[in-house]
């Protein structure tokens, strides 16, 4: 079973940046990935997702705004965040499966391996 840490998360005002890391205990190089939030009182969204042919996709409140990237050599997953905004606030997941039912953001939430989260609280 694959171990999951983020980190990276923080405060941060709205139109600042975060990158938020994702350190795998193994080889990603086989593993869809992608990143889940859940802001407080709402329901856990798919983010962004990248998958094995290192294909990325993104919620359509993201898009333009926050970039996934995958590397294989360090075992890390990387999500650059920019002109953030308040909405962002939440509780951020790593996630990852080797054969994911759903492709794209929207099946990201029954990803197989999940980290323990990072949290974003954009305010002024």
């Amino acid at each position: 079973q694959v171990h999951l840490v983020e980190s990276g998360g923080g405060s941060v005002q709205p139109g600042g940046s975060l990158r938020l890391s994702c350190t795998a205990s193994e080889s990603i190089s086989y593993l869809h990935m992608g990143w889940v939030r859940q802001a407080p009182g709402k329901e856990r969204e798919g983010v962004a997702a990248e998958d094995f042919y290192n294909r990325a996709s993104y919620t359509e409140s993201v898009k333009g705004r926050f970039t996934i990237s995958k590397h294989n050599a360090d075992r890390t997953l990387y999500l650059q965040m920019e002109r953030l905004e308040s909405e962002d606030t939440g509780m951020y997941y790593c996630v990852a499966d080797s054969a994911p039912l759903i492709a794209g953001p929207s099946g990201l939430l029954n990803y197989a391996h999940w980290g323990q989260g990072t949290q974003v609280t954009v305010s002024s």
